[in-house]
């Protein structure tokens, strides 16, 4: 089902309910670009420790947002066993556009082109997207709201506010004292900001608003001519009603950030496949700006959500164990386990769908672990705590896309890396260099990351220990690239330099020595 924002307030009691009674829940999210073409040192990298990949890519995450989160409910049904029920959305973002809030942000084209291919509507995310905005950009609107301090600044919004009072003057114009005249069909939080800005430029108007119902708050707004001293007394006059229309606009305001909190205070296991940069973006965009610490970052996200399953670091693990044929995404993988492939298939908990997306990977993949770690077979009646504890090697394990690491640990410190070992280059005869250069010359054996060490020596990096072994291979006795194992102690320009200043002290050391010693 897809939501937009019309209809999501209307449907936030009802997702409240479900997330409640929810024994985990499935987050994929779409983005308008997943990272900015950089090069040279601020390009993610095998060499990167996860610290260094974070802060690189903390600002494609400022640069792109979120167009769309498909949420999938699970629960089990109460009196049958093994059986479960999934509850599916699609929810349409785009940032709010509120007063000082006007959000830049950019498109990247192969993200474009991924989102044509599996027919997104791009009228239901620039039209009618559910406005969002995270905590900080919360309080500025609401100290702006209460202190009366209001600028709009998007451009359409101008241009619609100008026609407003151009509107209303005219009608002053010919109005007497005590007339009204009414604007229909301002939705959501905009009336307030009409609202806002008629009461600021005009001085003898006064406004109120009054509900037309629907489930996006679609608003009348009666203007009425007063003197300036009335003006004056009901500005000054605090009024319950107004404050209670305030609250209820900045509801509408914060759109999808409601429901953010709602499953962050639910405290479900929270799963997704490859979802580093999803929770990424869930702190940037509903909690707050990104921090520049590594670590703050993992403690917020492990606070916001103390249980994170990555479905990429479970299956990669079964698909070692299993030797299933290789798999490139999400669907890949459902298809495997739905297949005669695995031994588990016709055994598995039973999901009911509520909707028509029907692929979902984490129940047959813990099916399928709980049944190999049972020698005797899986427990007729497996409840959701026992997939729960078969999963928990892989629990707040997020898999990491080109890193020194191949995951993070966001309930403790990241484990040290198991990639192949460094390889070092020495080239001769080949002045001028580059890294790009190297990279094409191994490239078509395997891929590497490359990184200089000193003028004519080079590292090489890569995920995969077959490549390392076909290198070294292949370019034994090369004539102008000699390539070995890197050894830190051997190789490293710091430990070189190190070890000749040692060496320069010694030998001073040694003739001063001679130089002082008594002579016969």
């Amino acid at each position: 089902m897809d939501v937009s924002a019309d209809e999501f307030e209307q449907t936030l009691p009802l997702l409240q309910e479900l997330v409640q009674g929810a024994d985990f829940v499935g987050l994929d999210i779409e983005f308008t670009g997943l990272r900015s073409n950089v090069s040279g040192p601020q390009q993610i990298s095998l060499f990167d420790l996860p610290s260094e990949w974070y802060l690189k890519t903390r600002q494609s995450v400022q640069q792109f947002t979120i167009c769309q989160i498909g949420l999938s409910v699970f629960s089990s049904v109460k009196g049958e066993s093994n059986k479960y029920i999934a509850h599916s959305c699609n929810f349409f973002l785009f940032p709010t556009t509120f007063g000082i809030l006007d959000s830049e942000f950019s498109f990247q084209a192969s993200s474009v082109q991924f989102l044509n291919q599996y027919g997104f509507d791009y009228n239901k995310f620039l039209k009618t997207g559910i406005p969002y905005m995270n905590e900080e950009q919360e309080k500025k609107i609401k100290h702006n709201i209460l202190t009366r301090n209001w600028r709009v600044r998007s451009s359409v919004d101008k241009d619609q506010i100008k026609v407003v009072i151009d509107e209303v003057t005219r009608w002053l114009d010919l109005a007497e004292e005590g007339d009204w005249m009414t604007l229909d069909g301002i939705t959501g939080f905009q009336a307030f900001e009409v609202q806002l800005v008629l009461r600021q430029a005009l001085p003898n108007i006064w406004t109120v608003l009054e509900d037309q119902g629907g489930p996006c708050l679609y608003f009348q707004v009666i203007v009425k001519k007063v003197s300036k001293q009335y003006h004056w007394y009901l500005e000054n006059t605090s009024s319950d009603r107004e404050s209670c229309w305030k609250e209820k606009i900045l509801l509408s305001a914060r759109g999808f950030s409601v429901f953010f909190q709602m499953l962050a205070k639910a405290q479900k296991p929270l799963v997704g496949h490859n979802m580093m940069m999803d929770l990424l973006h869930l702190h940037e965009k509903f909690f707050r700006p990104l921090p520049e610490s590594y670590d703050q970052f993992k403690l917020n996200i492990h606070n916001l959500f103390p249980i994170l399953i990555d479905t990429k670091n479970v299956t990669k693990d079964i698909w070692k164990e299993l030797n299933f044929p290789r798999v490139s995404n999400l669907s890949e993988v459902y298809d495997v386990l739905n297949s005669d492939l695995n031994p588990t298939k016709n055994s598995g908990p039973v999901i009911v769908h509520a909707s028509k997306c029907e692929k979902y990977v984490l129940l047959k993949a813990a099916h399928l672990l709980l049944e190999r770690i049972h020698s005797d077979g899986c427990p007729a009646e497996p409840s959701f705590s026992q997939y729960l504890d078969v999963l928990s090697p892989y629990i707040n394990q997020v898999n990491l896309i080109r890193a020194g690491v191949p995951k993070i640990n966001f309930s403790g410190p990241d484990y040290p890396s198991v990639r192949p070992p460094i390889l070092i280059v020495r080239v001769e005869r080949w002045p001028g260099v580059s890294e790009q250069q190297v990279y094409r010359e191994f490239q078509n054996l395997c891929k590497f990351d490359v990184r200089r060490l000193t003028q004519n020596q080079f590292l090489l990096l890569t995920n995969k220990f077959k490549d390392v072994r076909n290198v070294l291979k292949e370019y034994r006795g090369h004539q102008s690239l000699q390539v070995s194992l890197y050894r830190y102690w051997r190789h490293s320009p710091d430990v070189t330099c190190l070890l000749q200043v040692c060496g320069v002290i010694t030998t001073w050391a040694f003739v001063a020595l001679l130089l002082g010693r008594p002579g016969p």
